[in-house]
């Protein structure tokens, strides 16, 4: 593997040389620099973490094409340098450790040369951001300057006032250069886009409401000043759009390398659309026979009122965690409650339910269990990770298939532990969320290999969702398709993520049962968490020692 990686990286770095003398300061970089220090690897981690953060120009992070290409040659040589780190004789972790920033710096990569957000996607210079994503970093691409708007209590301090100031001056820079840099033509995501900068201009206008707000004068300057430039950049978005005629997919192709390459998922296209209709029509027959079941039983009635949700919230949160903990799932930490209970939602009436909250006015555990995200990030924060590559969010959204495919994996497999023994017909809505899952995945994978524009893998999304529940509230259909065509493999990552982890549960049971020890799912999973937010087919390999899911990732 070492050695296939390091040729392949150094015909990379040498060919992307401009000149003669870049070529030779490569060639004798790789003559001299070699280490088998883990330090190193920290040390190169941070250097290229730095790297990675663009300058800044005019007041906004700079993503220029003549900057891009001036600071190519300096991504080069830290890739380079990765590669001729030799770590042959480390651990299983440190060994993991230096595929993630291999993973990352492949990332950099492939959206420099092929995703090139800033220059495709419209919805990138997305600025104002309301609320917490419940994934260690936001989904999809983001800029490196974004306004956190959730961070803010209001009235403002003085000191967070001038925070939000210094945040918001960046708009303006940033939509002026959007301008410049979005030369792209791929239609779907350049009219999908607009709807982003515009949902800005709003959210923007309503900060003004916010307590104290319209007393202070240098902050609502910066506001007009914003929705003003955002404005202006919807307009000229627009304008442009009726130019734009192109395919807003990366091809399968493209996209096999990606998920193998920088998402460390090691399947291609066509296995992700095998393992999607597979687990569509599994979830599909599933819901039939549990129907079938339960047929002699009452229909689950849904909460309608805000009182009644109020309390089958409260009885589910509880119900959950006690589940975990008395039937010895996973050890409960004294976070698990209030992380979950900052989430449990509040009454929704009937019309302007989505797809969630339509599950959730039935039975909220379905959708609880997938709230395992928030013990996650509750745990990044109260007991981060020794290592310093695994502590913070992975770049690109590579953590997707650990963290959305856990969420989605531990749906079923709660149940089948028996969390809903109190209450069968819940078991109905998990199988409609698991073949909600498949049906979007598989559109957004004819979506990306350009075999279906985004409404059409939209129809795929709302046709084979059971019951009809993802045509009651279209906001959410949009906003999903939407981001699976801005970030490749996320919308598969669900269900391949499952897919992964339930690979790597049966390993580690297999080995077990081998040397006849007992399998312990609590083992299992306080294992899994123990191992931070990194890819599951990484995860596989430190629980278990088993190099082998990894074969099509390594080998070329």
């Amino acid at each position: 593997m070492k050695k296939t990686l390091l040729l392949l990286s150094l015909i990379l770095v040498f060919s992307a040389c401009n000149n003669r003398e870049e070529q030779n300061n490569v060639l004798e970089s790789a003559s001299t620099y070699s280490t088998n220090s883990y330090d190193d690897l920290v040390a190169l981690f941070h250097n290229w973490r730095d790297f990675e953060k663009p300058p800044m120009r005019d007041g906004a992070p700079d993503y220029t094409k003549a900057t891009f290409e001036k600071r190519w040659p300096e991504f080069k040589a830290l890739q380079q340098q990765l590669v001729q780190i030799d770590t042959a004789s480390w651990p299983v972790a440190q060994q993991v450790d230096w595929m993630i920033v291999w993973a990352e710096m492949n990332g950099y990569d492939f959206n420099h040369n092929t995703l090139k957000p800033w220059v495709r996607d419209p919805a990138f210079y997305k600025s104002v951001w309301t609320y917490k994503s419940d994934v260690p970093a936001h989904e999809g691409p983001t800029h490196h300057a974004t306004t956190e708007l959730w961070t803010y209590e209001f009235p403002l301090s003085a000191s967070e006032s001038q925070r939000l100031i210094n945040d918001l001056k960046v708009i303006p820079a940033l939509n002026e250069q959007a301008q410049l840099n979005l030369m792209g033509n791929a239609k779907d995501l350049w009219i999908a886009g607009i709807r982003d900068i515009k949902n800005q201009s709003t959210i923007l206008k309503k900060i003004l409401y916010h307590q104290g707000v319209r007393q202070n004068t240098p902050v609502v300057e910066a506001i007009m000043k914003a929705i003003a430039s955002t404005d202006a950049l919807a307009e000229w978005l627009e304008n442009q759009a009726k130019t734009k005629s192109g395919l807003s997919g990366i091809g399968k192709d493209n996209y096999t390398w990606y998920l193998q390459k920088v998402h460390l998922v090691p399947l291609t296209w066509e296995d992700e659309v095998m393992i999607l209709k597979r687990e569509l029509a599994r979830a599909w027959n599933a819901l039939k026979l549990e129907e079938h079941r339960n047929r002699g039983l009452p229909e689950l009635e849904a909460a309608d009122s805000p009182e009644a949700y109020a309390k089958l919230a409260d009885q589910s949160a509880k119900s959950l965690i006690n589940f975990l903990e008395a039937q010895e799932i996973v050890t409960v930490k004294d976070y698990f409650d209030p992380a979950l209970r900052e989430h449990l939602g509040a009454f929704v009436p009937e019309e302007k339910r989505n797809f969630f909250w339509i599950g959730a006015h039935y039975d909220p555990r379905p959708l609880y269990s997938h709230f395992y995200h928030w013990f996650e990030l509750a745990r990044m924060d109260k007991e981060p990770h020794k290592s310093e590559v695994r502590k913070g969010p992975l770049l690109y959204n590579i953590f997707d298939s650990r963290n959305e495919g856990t969420a989605t994996a531990v749906e079923e497999m709660f149940m089948d532990a028996g969390l809903y023994d109190d209450s069968p017909r819940s078991r109905e809505i998990v199988y409609i969320m698991i073949a909600q899952r498949a049906a979007r995945g598989l559109g957004s994978l004819y979506a990306h290999a350009n075999e279906m524009t985004m409404e059409e893998a939209g129809g795929i999304h709302s046709e084979y969702t059971p019951r009809g529940w993802m045509k009651t509230e279209k906001e959410l259909l949009l906003f999903e398709q939407h981001l699976y065509l801005r970030q490749p493999g996320y919308g598969t990552s669900y269900i391949t993520g499952k897919y992964l982890l339930e690979a790597a549960l049966a390993d580690y049971a297999r080995i077990k049962e081998l040397n006849n020890q007992p399998f312990a799912l609590k083992d299992f999973y306080d294992t899994l968490n123990s191992i931070g937010n990194i890819p599951m087919a990484l995860g596989h390999w430190e629980m278990t020692g088993e190099k082998n899911p990894l074969a099509p990732i390594v080998n070329d």
